[in-house]
């Protein structure tokens, strides 16, 4: 019972000026499937995330992403223009340093999931996970406003595509930079 209440402890006082936020932000996405096929895909990403922590060290966050796609690869039926629009949620964790500069650079590491329709015979939805790695800088405007410059790399999987004869399983490496607004709380 002492370790159990010395580690909250622990934990309470290293987030006790940690601050809820919420912010918003908005990329190029450039997509490059590492499997045989020859496609890629190139569009632009908005992000709505809230995150709690402290902006000078540590910070944990999870986003909501929407993603325009203007490429058919998925799909197959010949009526369809495109594969629909994707979806997710990202959970990542953050870290920060503080130099004393104007600027905090940050380093950001986690995972997503999501979703996007598609038109083929067997199926009508695909589901994709991720592995994310992102880095960049804050810039305080004060203790409640401030900007995020950003570049995001994700590795993503994405669920089997039934063909009828064979499924096929797609990975893609994703690039993205970005440019953010946060209000922190």
């Amino acid at each position: 019972m002492k370790k159990i209440i010395i580690l909250l402890s622990l934990i309470s006082s290293l987030f006790a000026d940690a601050k809820v936020y919420l912010g918003s932000s908005y990329g190029v996405f450039e997509e490059k499937f590492t499997n045989d096929i020859e496609a890629e895909s190139s569009t632009d990403i908005a992000k709505i995330k809230a995150g709690y922590g402290v902006r000078e060290a540590y910070a944990v966050e999870i986003s909501f992403e929407y993603i325009k796609n203007k490429t058919k690869i998925f799909s197959s039926d010949a009526q369809t223009a495109l594969d629909g629009d994707k979806y997710g949620i990202n959970v990542d964790l953050i870290k920060a340093f503080d130099y004393d500069v104007y600027v905090l650079p940050f380093i950001k590491a986690g995972f997503g999931s999501g979703y996007f329709n598609i038109n083929r015979k067997l199926q009508n939805r695909l589901f994709y996970g991720s592995f994310n790695l992102a880095t960049g800088i804050f810039i305080p405007i004060n203790e409640t406003f401030d900007f995020e410059l950003g570049y995001e790399y994700k590795h993503t999987s994405y669920e089997s595509v039934d063909t009828i004869v064979e499924k096929i399983k797609y990975e893609s490496d994703t690039n993205i930079v970005y440019f953010g607004f946060n209000v922190r709380f």
